[in-house]
């Protein structure tokens, strides 16, 4: 979407636009500083009045693995977000319960007025994008804002546009950031009784001591 100066400049945030919201979804189990940074970077490079988080209830591309309970996740993404003011939480999916799927969410905020929101995901999440509930819905109900993650592929509007033909223009691909961080070394580092300090918020570092998250988990090597 931005691209750097011959320099290797950083450009400027782009403009806010306003009523514009950008979604960011998932497990959050726990919430880390590459969620913040992507939300971040999605926000300032669209131009973005708010990103808000919003914690899956049930992930359905992860049959079988335990999962947190849904009010810790809550409770962290809440701590996480405290303190910017462009950053909102909202517990749809966990108060609808079952399998938490993006199209009946999309849904469901198109019921409510919201309108053509940016739906922030990972290059690997796109990969895999054809695989989801009704892609082509979701594609008529929110744009794509899609962040790099380490190891995988990036992927571009040709890649879009050969699975989804006219829906190159509904995608936009950002610089980044790149931040090696995944929940499933968060998990096991606090399942080893290591510090988990500077990978999330040091709110999310008590919650998770505070609560004894994670201490039967140390052989999970899922990432998310």
């Amino acid at each position: 979407m931005t691209e750097p100066g011959a320099a290797g400049e950083v450009p400027p945030p782009a403009p806010v636009v306003p009523g514009s919201v950008g979604l960011l979804g998932g497990t959050f189990d726990p919430i880390h500083h590459g969620h913040l940074a992507i939300a971040e970077e999605a926000r300032e490079a669209l131009g973005l009045e708010r990103v808000v988080f919003i914690p899956a209830a049930s992930p359905p591309h992860k049959p079988g693995r335990p999962v947190t309970p849904a009010a810790d996740r809550l409770a962290m993404v809440r701590l996480a977000v405290a303190g910017n003011a462009t950053f909102e939480v909202s517990d749809a999916e966990i108060a609808r319960g079952g399998a938490s799927y993006t199209v009946d969410t999309l849904g469901d905020l198109r019921d409510a007025g919201l309108a053509d929101p940016w739906f922030i995901l990972s290059s690997e999440a796109l990969a895999g994008f054809t695989a989801w509930r009704e892609p082509e819905r979701v594609l008529e109900l929110a744009r794509l804002a899609v962040v790099p993650r380490a190891g995988f592929a990036p992927l571009d509007a040709a890649w879009v546009d050969a699975r989804f033909p006219g829906c190159a223009g509904r995608v936009a691909f950002l610089d980044g950031p790149l931040l090696p961080i995944s929940g499933s070394v968060v998990r096991r580092r606090a399942a080893a009784g290591r510090s988990v300090r500077y990978l999330v918020p040091d709110a999310v570092a008590a919650w998770i001591a505070d609560h004894r998250l994670y201490q039967a988990i140390a052989q999970r090597t899922d990432a998310t």
